[in-house]
């Protein structure tokens, strides 16, 4: 009788395992195949990897959603850091701007109440490598600052048309510790702020929070000199909660 309980009950999970997969709507999500030519070789396949974890634990319509990078995906549980329930985190280790354009679908189709992103570092800091005579040579693979920030409208723009009650906010890309990277952050940043007045998106400046006065990432809020420790997202958390608990019932 135990025996045949515990089967049953097995029976049950594997069904109901199934019937979850099924109902999964394949076509919000990019194919294996789709990648961005600005994606690195870790990164095609860490994007193939987050984004069955995104199938697996697809959003919910009226929600609130985190979209960019590493710095996005390694803040982890966004929901216990703003003591709610209602954030997803799309981020995505290594993401550039046109790899979140190919994976919208999913956003824009539950209608999320607001979405804020943080995308460009990866963009700016690009390294690829190709084999040269059996010798690995390293080479940049950057698109222009330009590039950048129109790609992040163009985001804003396709939430925009598909999601049009959806609040976007952009935060300023955030400062390094590598002076090679700091002046087309900041170049960057401006042209979203510039591109703000076209009224597809909000800035939130985290910029300015994060940046100490040589123009670089605050030494004490990072462990490695781009992404952030636990101080520093308690700092994001403390600077954007006001303007996140508008959208929190």
């Amino acid at each position: 009788m135990k025996t045949t309980s515990l089967f049953t009950i097995l029976l049950i999970v594997i069904s109901a395992t199934s019937i979850a997969q099924s109902n999964i709507n394949h076509e919000l999500y990019p194919t294996k195949e789709i990648t961005s030519k600005y994606h690195n070789d870790w990164t095609i396949n860490h994007y193939k990897k987050r984004i069955k974890t995104f199938k697996d634990d697809p959003l919910k319509y009226g929600k609130i959603v985190f979209l960019g990078n590493s710095i996005t995906e390694q803040g982890r549980n966004w929901n216990e850091k703003f003591n709610t329930n209602h954030i997803y985190n799309r981020g995505i280790g290594g993401d550039v701007t046109d790899g979140v354009i190919k994976r919208l679908d999913e956003i824009t189709y539950y209608k999320p109440k607001a979405v804020f992103i943080l995308i460009g570092i990866n963009d700016l800091s690009s390294l690829h490598y190709e084999d040269t005579d059996q010798r690995f040579k390293y080479i940049k693979n950057v698109p222009s600052v330009k590039y950048i920030a129109k790609n992040i409208l163009k985001i804003a723009k396709i939430i925009h048309k598909k999601s049009p009650k959806t609040e976007v906010y952009v935060r300023s890309i955030l400062p390094t510790r590598r002076d090679y990277l700091n002046d087309d952050v900041a170049r960057t940043n401006n042209l979203i702020k510039t591109y703000e007045t076209k009224g597809y998106y909000k800035v939130i400046d985290l910029y300015t929070e994060f940046v100490d006065d040589k123009g670089a990432l605050k030494k004490d809020l990072t462990y490695d000199g781009v992404h952030l420790n636990q101080k520093g997202y308690n700092k994001w958390v403390s600077f954007e909660k006001p303007i996140l608990m508008r959208f929190i019932k």
